[in-house]
């Protein structure tokens, strides 16, 4: 039986939604929290990104995404490969705290 190999792919939404009134202000802090709740993490503000396993699950997660739409703003969605994902380059001017060039993240499927 042979046992079949696993794609990683991940999965970035980037957005820009209004946040002049208190309303959209609101929605925006909802979409935030969902992408989080799904299990996204943010590379910036308004830049989220997610590991799945397999193109299953990346048409599963963005179909949540669509679901989850604030009604003004936009959002797209990336998918690229665990090796793309690999080559991404961090440039810094001055490093905050909680940034890290060249660190290595370890995803636990």
């Amino acid at each position: 039986m042979k046992t079949e190999e696993v794609r990683v792919l991940w999965l970035f939404v980037f957005f820009d939604l209004p946040v002049g009134t208190k309303g959209e202000r609101r929605a925006a802090t909802r979409f935030r929290n969902f992408l989080k709740d799904d299990g996204y993490m943010m590379l910036q503000w308004s830049v989220y990104a997610r590991v799945c396993r397999g193109e299953e699950a990346v048409d599963k997660h963005a179909l949540r995404v669509t679901k989850n739409l604030p009604s003004k703003g936009s959002v797209r969605a990336l998918q690229v490969t665990d090796k793309q994902y690999a080559r991404m380059r961090l440039m810094l001017g001055e490093a905050r705290k909680n940034e890290k060039a060249a660190s290595q993240q370890m995803v636990l499927l």
